[in-house]
């Protein structure tokens, strides 16, 4: 999977996305992360890719002009792509649309900045405007960062266990089971004996009730979107009685 990214600042990228997930996932090839900058495109001294809004207001916006140019090198060397641009008004990213994403072979992230970017680039080269929640960032950088390792977790290979991404949170409709290592016992508590007994089926019910219990404890909004069966019901039920004695 190949991931062009625009932005005026490349080294926030760089850095960041040198670790973990998504630097073993570059480094064995298996995701393709390139960054470009707009000032590369304008010629004058202060390199200037902004502008006072028309009709008044506070802060710059980011012209149209420089980031038509990135992106029309992007296309041209890798083709068109898929593009996002981060933005407050976009449509919230969660783990349907992060599966979503990973599908596509190639995704070019817009980071925007200031009071965001001339409404013309978003009308006519945008594919998906995406937004991490109801707050503002002070750009799309870190933005991109939660696209990119999201994704990359996704890809086949970037992980030690392909099944990993499969438990975790979100990609059943149910938040994650707790989880337990060593040492067995810390602060007097033990891990549950049903994770000790090597018995597979029983470990499995276990860990699904409590995705069940935590959610509906921690998240009862995802329930609206997920139809549970009557065992699902069962061991919800067992759960609450033992977590309310």
């Amino acid at each position: 999977m190949r991931i062009d990214v625009i932005s005026l600042f490349p080294e926030m990228l760089e850095s960041a996305m040198s670790y973990g997930v998504t630097g073993r996932a570059i480094k064995q090839a298996i995701l393709s992360l390139s960054i470009v900058n707009p000032r590369d495109f304008v010629s004058d001294v202060h390199q200037t890719v902004d502008g006072r809004p028309y009709g008044g207001g506070p802060g710059m916006v980011m012209q149209a002009p420089p980031l038509m140019q990135a992106l029309g090198r992007i296309k041209a060397e890798h083709g068109r792509g898929y593009r996002v641009y981060l933005s407050p008004q976009g449509q919230r990213l969660d783990h349907r649309l992060v599966k979503k994403l990973s599908k596509k072979p190639h995704v070019v992230l817009l980071c925007g900045r200031y009071e965001g970017i001339d409404q013309r680039v978003i009308d006519d080269e945008i594919d998906l405007e995406c937004s991490l929640g109801d707050f503002v960032l002070s750009g799309g950088e870190i933005a991109a960062m939660a696209v990119i390792d999201s994704i990359a977790r996704l890809i086949p290979g970037t992980l030690g266990h392909d099944e990993s991404a499969q438990y975790d949170s979100f990609a059943t409709g149910l938040l994650d089971h707790p989880h337990f290592t060593r040492p067995e016992t810390v602060t007097g508590k033990s891990v549950p004996t049903v994770l000790l007994g090597g018995n597979h089926q029983a470990i499995a019910t276990y860990r699904h009730q409590q995705a069940l219990g935590m959610t509906w404890l921690k998240r009862p909004d995802l329930f609206a979107k997920k139809a549970l069966s009557e065992a699902d019901l069962c061991l919800l039920n067992d759960f609450l009685k033992q977590y309310r004695n």
